[in-house]
């Protein structure tokens, strides 16, 4: 189900037979608006939400699973997912990060570089690279409990500030479990470049499937 504030996207999903929800314009978060949805009828006997974010369309099978098994499981009321990553994405605001403790559950989810490199020697080095780099892959499951109580929740400063809506649950006290996986999908939709990107690679993907070009792709214009 799409959860939409743009009648214009409401028309693409009808158009191509997509089932939407034209909800609020106010929802500070993706999460806000999953949990909109989520309170019709229709949904209200679901055991597990999964909220896959619009800007993420190349997001794998395997980091849905992960993070609906951390749920359904009975690990956490909410899942979520990270990969192994290079250093070299520690210095990339634009990848979020996450450290978890020993038990899976993250500590804390940051633009910044986290864990942070304080001695640069090569066993540091080694063991940060090896271990402690994880990228955030933006996919939620919850226990529709936890969804509402999530959204219940006033906006953290943590949140604000650093742009991640995952801080406000965890900011108060609410517990997320980690699921990994091997490698992160393809980097999400967020400048004009991204987009040329995800046409080309959609349309390439859609033509090995059926063996057309895709219906016409998403226009490349902000």
């Amino acid at each position: 189900m799409v959860a939409t504030d743009h009648q214009e996207i409401l028309e693409a999903c009808a158009l191509h037979g997509v089932p939407a929800v034209l909800t609020a314009s106010a929802h500070p978060s993706g999460t806000d608006r999953v949990a909109e949805v989520a309170r019709l009828a229709q949904f209200r006997e679901h055991s597990v939400v999964l909220n896959v974010q619009g800007d993420e369309p190349f997001v794998t099978r395997e980091a849905l699973a992960g993070a609906v098994e951390k749920v359904e499981s009975g690990a956490a009321m909410i899942g979520t997912v990270a990969a192994p990553a290079s250093r070299a994405v520690l210095l990339r605001p634009d990848v979020v990060k996450v450290v978890k403790n020993e038990q899976g559950f993250a500590l804390y989810f940051s633009r910044a570089p986290i864990p942070f490199l304080r001695d640069a020697s090569s066993e540091a080095d080694a063991i940060l690279q090896s271990t402690l780099v994880r990228q955030h892959i933006g996919v939620y499951a919850y226990l529709p409990s936890a969804l509402q109580q999530w959204v219940a929740l006033r906006p953290h400063p943590l949140e604000l500030v650093e742009k991640l809506e995952q801080l406000r649950p965890l900011a108060h006290g609410l517990t997320i479990a980690v699921a990994d996986v091997a490698a992160a999908p393809e980097s999400g939709i967020d400048t004009e470049e991204d987009l040329i990107r995800a046409n080309a690679r959609w349309e390439l993907d859609h033509a090995t499937a059926i063996g057309t070009a895709f219906p016409t792709p998403i226009p490349s214009t902000a």
